[in-house]
């Protein structure tokens, strides 16, 4: 079946007005696991764009744990869990992240951004209002636009700002407050300790989106909230199974009633084929990695990682504040970033370009994402190949 002619025109014709602007993207080759060094598009590389944080995804105890998952129940869930029913990896996986996160109940979707759209649109909807910090993620964004709450965004992390939007705000609805915890191309942090007693002082919802720090930060890898103390004062924790947690998935954290309503009424999760079993039991197995002593050991590791690159870069280049594993080279025009990350991977370094809409116009970086298993020898021959080029 071919497209009409007038919609392939309309559509090369958006394609080359992306191209004019640095901002067409494409897809590249990925020929083997996650990790420090990887194979790309035919080519060995030291890795810097993953996600990965404990480098988790290939570990071997994943792995095996999967496996034997597959093995004993097959791969795919069926439908969604109101029609198939809740497997019991399912469950096991939401008591351990319960458990894990020190809440009454947790829900498990099939992605962050899933997970995302039922936490808002359970928190807010028509009538309500959400203040939305500047930066935060897209799917907080879409959550926000598709929950029918009026939605007020706040310049990033400028707290007296919000605090005087939600003095001026007279609306007779629920008010919510949405950040991510760890700003996922800035690498900075939200003040979460503001943030909680800004929801105390106007009776708003706090809901907080862990994605990049489950599993990296506070003494048990609980979070920014466990590593500023708050988490008494969170209302809604969403976070996902695909970054430090190494697989693929969701969750939502937070109290019987919200879980409840979730399973209720949560279109995402109604109307959406539950995870794979295999991927619930591989997100155990690595919990149990990240609450053991060598889980404490390779966040160590990598914190203290980045903060020794992050010293580095500092000294040398346009460096955006940036407090994390995170760390973002500002060029500012999208298809000088495109070069630089070309660039580097002829040097045999793979480091992301990222672009508008991901990032603010004037903003367009180098991504540097760092992981666990990260050594001197990777961070020198960055450092090298970043003087030289930049």
């Amino acid at each position: 079946m071919h497209e009409s002619p007038v919609l392939e025109t309309v559509w090369d014709a958006r394609l080359a007005e992306l191209a004019d602007r640095g901002l067409y993207r494409t897809l590249r080759r990925v020929e083997s696991g996650q990790g420090p060094t990887f194979r790309l598009d035919g080519h060995e590389v030291i890795n810097f764009g993953s996600n990965d944080y404990l480098t988790l995804a290939a570990d071997s105890r994943v792995v095996e744990a999967a496996g034997r998952a597959i093995l004993t129940y097959g791969w795919g869930a069926g439908a969604s869990r109101l029609v198939s029913g809740t497997h019991v990896a399912h469950a096991q996986l939401e008591e351990r992240l319960a458990a894990f996160c020190r809440t009454e109940r947790a829900l498990v979707f099939g992605s962050g951004y899933l997970a995302n759209l039922a936490a808002i649109g359970a928190a807010a909807g028509k009538g309500d209002v959400v203040f939305s910090d500047q930066r935060n993620h897209a799917s907080i964004v879409d959550a926000v636009r598709l929950s029918g709450a009026r939605a007020v965004v706040y310049p990033h992390r400028d707290y007296d700002a919000l605090e005087d939007l939600l003095g001026e705000d007279d609306g007779e609805g629920r008010k919510t407050i949405v950040t991510d915890a760890l700003f996922s191309v800035d690498g900075c942090f939200a003040d979460l300790r503001r943030l909680v007693a800004l929801r105390e002082r106007y009776g708003a919802l706090l809901c907080i989106d862990e994605a990049h720090a489950l599993g990296v930060y506070g003494e048990s890898g609980r979070g920014v909230a466990e590593l500023q103390q708050v988490e008494a004062g969170i209302d809604i924790r969403v976070a996902t199974l695909s970054k430090a947690i190494g697989g693929v998935g969701g969750v939502v954290c937070g109290s019987r009633a919200l879980i409840e309503l979730l399973i209720n009424t949560a279109r995402p999760f109604i109307f959406s084929t539950a995870p794979p079993p295999a991927a619930c039991v591989a997100a155990v197995a690595a919990l149990d990695i990240i609450e053991s002593d060598e889980g404490r050991a390779r966040r160590e590791k990598l914190l203290t990682t980045a903060r020794n690159l992050r010293r580095e870069l500092r000294q040398r280049h346009n460096l955006a504040t940036t407090d994390s594993q995170i760390i973002p080279l500002i060029v500012g025009d999208p298809a000088l970033a495109v070069d630089l990350s070309t660039r580097l991977l002829e040097h045999g370094i793979f480091v992301p370009a990222f672009r508008p809409p991901s990032v603010p116009e004037g903003t367009s970086r180098l991504r540097i994402s760092l992981t666990s298993e990260h050594q001197s020898a990777h961070v020198d021959a960055l450092l090298e190949a970043i003087d030289k080029l930049v």
